[in-house]
This record gives C-alpha cells, sequence and structure tokens, in this order.
C-alpha cells in the first residue's frame, strides 16, 4: 500500500508538472505576437524621440509614417534594393550574429567592442519638400555592464547632432544608467560629430566641458561617476561614425544625395 501510495504521489506531481509547463508555453506562444508588436511600437517611439519627432498625443505608428526605412551595405555605402533584402522581415541583431551577415573585428579596430559587425544596416531618413532633413542611425557598443543600444540623429549637413536616445542598457543605477536620462540626452543637440578634417572628433569629457575651449562643439559632458560607461559612450560614436560604420554611407549621402 506504502508503494502505491507513492507512486500516486509522483503520478500526480509529474502530471501536474506537465499541464503547467504546456499552460506556461502556451501562454508564452500565445503572447509573442503582441509582445513583438509592442517592441516594433517602442523601437519605433525611441527613433521618433532620437529625431525631435515625436508627440505623446499622436500614435508612433502614425508619425513613423513621415520617416523611409532602408537598409545599406555598409562597406559600400550604397543602398540594397528591397527586393534583395526586405527591411520588413531583416534582423539586423540576428545578422551581426551569423558568419554569412557579419564581419569579424580586427581586435586593435573594435574600439566598440562588438566582435562582429552586420554587414548590412538599417537607416531611417526624413525628408521634407523631397529633400532630405535628417537622417538616424542605430548604433551599439559596449559599457561598462552592458551593450548600450542607441538611435543618432543627424541634420541635413551629417554632422551636427539634432538628438540621441539610449533605448536599452543595464548600467548602475544613478551612475551610467544617466545615458537614458532625457535631460543628459538634450545636451547632445547641435554638437558636432567631425571636426574640420573630416574625422570623428566627438568625444564624452570627463570634468565637463570647458565652453572656451577649440574642441567644445564636438565634447558633451561625460557621467559623473561612470568612466567606463561614458567611455564606451565614446568608443561606439567613434565605430559607428567612421570608416567601418557609416562613414561610407554618409559620405555617399553627401556627394550623391538620399
Amino acid at each position: 500500500m506504502a508503494r502505491e501510495g507513492v507512486a500516486k504521489a509522483y503520478t500526480v506531481v509529474i502530471s501536474l508538472s506537465l499541464v503547467c509547463s504546456f499552460l506556461v508555453a502556451g501562454t508564452a506562444i500565445g503572447l509573442r505576437p503582441r509582445q513583438e508588436a509592442n517592441r516594433i511600437r517602442n523601437r519605433k517611439t525611441d527613433l521618433l524621440i532620437a529625431a525631435g519627432l515625436y508627440d505623446p498625443q499622436a500614435p508612433a505608428a502614425e508619425l513613423f509614417k513621415q520617416v523611409e526605412t532602408r537598409i545599406v551595405d555598409l562597406a559600400t555605402g550604397k543602398y540594397v534594393p528591397k527586393d534583395q533584402l526586405d527591411p520588413t522581415t531583416y534582423n539586423q541583431r540576428r545578422a551581426a550574429r551569423n558568419p554569412k551577415l557579419s564581419i569579424a573585428i580586427a581586435r586593435n579596430q573594435d574600439i566598440a567592442e562588438i566582435g562582429r559587425r552586420e554587414k548590412y544596416s538599417f537607416v531611417y531618413l526624413v525628408k521634407k519638400d523631397g529633400k532630405l532633413d535628417e537622417i538616424i542611425l542605430p548604433v551599439y557598443g559596449k559599457g561598462l555592464w552592458s551593450t548600450l543600444y542607441a538611435y543618432l540623429a543627424l541634420d541635413a549637413d551629417l554632422t551636427t547632432i539634432r538628438g540621441v536616445t539610449f533605448y536599452q542598457q543595464e548600467e548602475t543605477p544613478g551612475l551610467g544608467a544617466g545615458i537614458s536620462d532625457p535631460s543628459w540626452d538634450a545636451t547632445w543637440k547641435e554638437k558636432k560629430i567631425y571636426n574640420q578634417q573630416g574625422k570623428v572628433a566627438f568625444r564624452l569629457v570627463k570634468g565637463g566641458v570647458k565652453p572656451t575651449s577649440p574642441e567644445a562643439g564636438n565634447e558633451v559632458d561625460a557621467l559623473s561617476g561612470a568612466t567606463l560607461t561614458s567611455n564606451g559612450v565614446t568608443n561606439l560614436i567613434k565605430f559607428w561614425l567612421g570608416k567601418d560604420g557609416f562613414k561610407p554611407f554618409l559620405s555617399r549621402l553627401s556627394t550623391q544625395g538620399a
């Protein structure tokens, strides 16, 4: 009788576990489309904020209609035809992990510490009266504890910062996590990415920007007590706006137009 009781107990526990597992799995699968829709909506909102186009009173999907989504070959700076790579299905993060869709970065060039770089990247164009008004670029790189993901918006001159939004990071609360503070992000506005020689000169400055410095137009105050996070931000901008990132595309854009 004792053995029969133990067997029944095990049977009940295993049966209950299986039922719960099926319920959890079913719920997760059922919620996946909604979660994906929320993720897409949130990314659109983040991008609109960086571009200065966000209006909390208007649906993000409606506002996003003024943004043209394209995919660019980072090596050549040329647009990838939509029939070759569909922007509605392309997963850029997944591509960065796919050896066929990415390239390994030499250690001495990998200042953003990303290991591999996707061959193709999204770019987002905003036009007014048929002319380019601003461009939004997705950038990312290693901070202190996490990979930092951001949207960087540039004016039509392709060097003046219109805005920035760090939409994903896991840095230290109260310190490095300050990169997601809108008031700090606002200090980027009107700063320049490149110097007169065309080199990436933008950087975060420990101790604060000196207004009288000749480089002040390329500098933003670093986050207090978050040196490594601040260095990571400087490095990811230097990488993605350099020759291994969007520089070939921006150079082509400046001569041939959008």
